[in-house]
This record gives C-alpha cells, structure tokens and sequence, in this order.
C-alpha cells in the first residue's frame, strides 16, 4: 500500500488540470482535485467561452442594420442584457457540470474548495481543514486579472465582473491595449454603449505584428470606439453621475463604469508554495523546466500558472505531456513555438508564427513579406468601409513561410487550418500552386504578391 492518500493531486480544475487528471486517473492513478471555483477554469467560467458568447452577442446589432440592405425588413430593434447574460450563465453552469462529471466519471476524486501547501506531499483543504497526502501534486490554478492599484481602483471593475453586470453602462471607460481590453472594448460598443479605450502605449496589441497594431486601431475606430494613446490612470474619484479618471497628462474622462483590462498574473498568492519550496519568478508565477517539473522533483505546473503561452489549448497539451511524463514513463516536452491564436475583436485576428520584426531579427535579410487589405464581399453591399488585412512572412531561398496575420472577418476559423501549414513548412510556392475556392476571403492567401520595395511600418 501507498503511503500517500493519492497517486496524483491537482489543485486547479481547468483545462489543464482536467485533462492531466483524466488521463492520469484512466491509467488507474489514484487521482484528487481541488478546485475553489467552479470546474472549468478561466476558459469555461470566465474567459473564452462566455467571451465568445457576448461577442456573437454584441455582433448582431450590426448584423441587423446590415440585414435590410440583403433584402431583409427589420422592425424595431432592442437589446436585452440580462437576457443574453442569464442565457450565457446558464451554459457555463453546463460546462462547468461536464467538467466535474469527467472527473468523477473516470474515478478521480473532486474537491469542492481550495487547497494550499503544507508541505511538498501534503495539501490542505481549506474550507474542510482536511489535509490529505500525494505522491505526485501538479499545480494547475491558473492566472486572474490584475489591476495597478492607483488611487480609488476599488471603484473598477475587471474582466470577472463584467459576465455579471447587473445592467449596461450607457457610458464605459476601458483601461487597457491587450486583447482583453480590445475585445470587451467591441463587445460593449456593439451592445450600443459609448465605449472610450485608454491605452498607456502608442498602438493597441502589444506583441502583435507592427502592421496588426496599426489594423487594430483602425477597427476599434470603425466600431465607433474612442481609443486614447500615451495616457495612464492616476485617479479614479465617484461623483454623483459616476465616475471621473484623471490621467497622468492632465486629462479627465467621464464614466459610468470603470473597466480595468490591465492584465493577469498567475494565481500562485496564498497557495503556500514557500511551504514546498516551490520557487516563482517576479510576476508569480511558478517556474518549470520543458517537462512542467518545478523546483521541487515530485511538483509540477501546466498552464497560465507558468506564464508559457496562456492559452487554454497550450494547457491541455502541456497536461497531457505531463502524465506521459510522470506516469507513462515518456519524457515528453511540449513545444511552445508556431502557435495559432486568435483575438476576438469585431472583426476579429488570427495570428501564426512569427511577426516581422521577429523574422528579420533572427533571419536579418532573408525574410520576404506579402501583404493585402481589401474589402470583404460582405461589407461592399452594405457600405461598410472596414476591410481585411492579411501579411504573410517567408525565409529563405525556398521561401519556407513563418509567419501569417490576419485582421479580417472568419480569420481565427481561417488561421486554424493555416497553423498546421506553418507548423509542417509549408512553402510560398506550394500555397500559391493551392487553386483558390472562390469567392470566399480565404482565397486571398493563396494569391498574395510581395510587398511593396521600401514600404515598411515601424510601430512602437
């Protein structure tokens, strides 16, 4: 017999955490899970999946308005928030379930509450006061928003809260350039809320490819979004109509709500790692080597945690390259490189490979770029002025491509399939010998030509 209560204890019951323990448990691991949430983690609870449902949400308006120019009457028009934020509320209450019957379905025990360290082999669990052993624990709790703390930040919401506003601001300040900030940005713009953007930087999407930043200003401001460049919040006072930002070039904007979209950090504060001597860089986050192995030997970390790619598909992959590790006996790294992703604006971006600025720093010369921008076939119809971008980067005399961006409608869909070209090296020539299926956006890919000589867009 095991001297240890479990074979294997998660603490986070999110993607990664789910699927290592899945796995784990169908090997006949003797498997526990602490989760002080719901089950599901950022993605099902409050991240991916209730954001893409408010975004379908906040598109429909214009849908509507767009609807009567393809022949369609539309009568009177009005948006009910409570409505879509139950019905969004009610499917997340299902995933959630799904989650926790998947665990209990393949014999791993659920823990409804937090687990913090006691020891290297030992949690314990806070509400019960129960301490229970594992010979193996993975950390899996995932990251939450953070917000600087100026003065009256108490008065702010952060991304958590805003799946729950009992009611729509007709006035919204969002505090922030990532793509958090930018999605809720177009989401609250599409549900009819005066939305104004304040960024400390001088182009939306830090990290993105240089000519990305530039397309995404340009859709915040067709989406009838006030973006504000080079100004930080100092001062968040209420008043009796709300509430006044000062920033700190002077400035002052009038809001109803305050949204700070200012970033996350791993969710590691009280988790008792110092107990295990479980060692985290500056931010917090818990620090592994390529097989998700933290400073202690028998302790591991998948996921936002580890502030690696915090995309909850890179955490599935990185638990499932866990349990092949630990118990498979097949020392398996997860690669982090060449990732799709997408970010949900209104139209939303799809992202591959390398930026500009990236290629040209490791390949210097031997980078050539493709770019397009056109009006999608949609948009001409209804007078809509927005139009797609797409860049397309290559290396070498093969042209081998390493990089894809696209701003445009259907591009996250578009970029899935594009990943794996990257992925397996796909040349410029065998995309341009790939007849096109016209006509469609996607086309566009297909027939790219190289860039203009000299044309290049330097973006802070």
């Amino acid at each position: 017999m095991s001297k240890y209560d479990f074979d294997l204890f998660v603490i986070g019951a999110g993607s990664g955490g789910v699927r290592s323990a899945r796995l784990a448990a169908q090997l006949g691991q003797r498997v526990g899970v602490a989760e002080e949430s719901k089950p599901g983690g950022t993605c099902v609870v409050r991240g991916c999946v209730p954001k893409k449902y408010l975004v379908y949400g906040a598109e429909y308006g214009a849908a509507i308005e767009g609807a009567q120019k393809y022949g369609w009457s539309v009568g009177e028009v009005s948006f009910d928030w409570a409505a879509l934020r139950d019905s969004i509320q009610t499917e997340v209450d299902r995933l959630s379930g799904i989650y926790a019957t998947i665990l209990e379905k393949n014999g791993a025990t659920l823990f409804r509450e937090r687990a913090e360290f006691v020891d290297k082999h030992t949690v314990k669990l806070v509400s019960s006061g129960k301490e229970v052993t594992a010979k193996t624990i993975l950390i899996a709790v995932g990251g939450r928003p953070w917000m600087p703390e100026i003065k009256g930040y108490e008065h702010a919401i952060m991304s958590d809260d805003a799946f729950l506003l009992d009611s729509l601001p007709e006035r919204v300040l969002i505090i922030g350039g990532g793509y958090i900030a930018c999605e809720f940005a177009g989401i609250f713009a599409g549900m009819g809320v005066k939305t104004v953007q304040a960024y400390r930087g001088s182009r939306l999407l830090n990290g993105f490819d240089p000519e990305v930043r530039v397309e995404a200003g340009v859709l915040q401001e067709n989406n009838g979004i006030d973006t504000r460049y080079n100004i930080s919040p100092k001062e968040i006072k209420k008043t009796t109509g709300g509430y006044i930002v000062t920033f700190d070039d002077g400035s002052k904007i009038g809001t109803d709500l305050v949204f700070m979209a200012t970033g996350r950090k791993a969710h590691t504060k009280g988790l008792g790692l110092e107990n295990a001597g479980v060692k985290v860089d500056e931010s917090g986050a818990v620090k592994v080597d390529k097989y998700s192995k933290t400073s202690v030997s028998n302790i591991y970390a998948v996921g936002d945690v580890t502030n690696r790619v915090n995309l909850t598909p890179v955490a599935i992959r990185e638990g499932v390259a866990f349990v092949e590790t630990v118990f498979k006996d097949n020392k398996t790294a997860y690669d982090h490189t060449q990732i799709a992703s997408a970010v949900f604006t209104r139209p939303p971006i799809g992202v591959v490979g390398y930026t500009e600025p990236e290629a040209r720093q490791k390949f210097k010369d031997d980078v050539t770029v493709y770019t397009t921008s056109f009006r999608p076939m949609k948009n001409v119809l209804v007078g809509k002025s927005q139009k797609c971008f797409m860049k397309l980067i290559t290396q070498g005399e093969d042209e081998v491509v390493i990089g894809i961006h696209i701003v445009g409608d259907d591009s996250p869909e578009i970029i899935q399939a594009l990943g794996i070209c990257v992925k397996a090296g796909v040349t410029k020539a065998q995309f341009d010998s790939t007849c096109a299926v016209h006509p469609t956006l996607a086309e566009e890919i297909v027939t790219l030509k190289p860039r203009e000589p000299n044309k290049t867009t330097v973006v802070s």
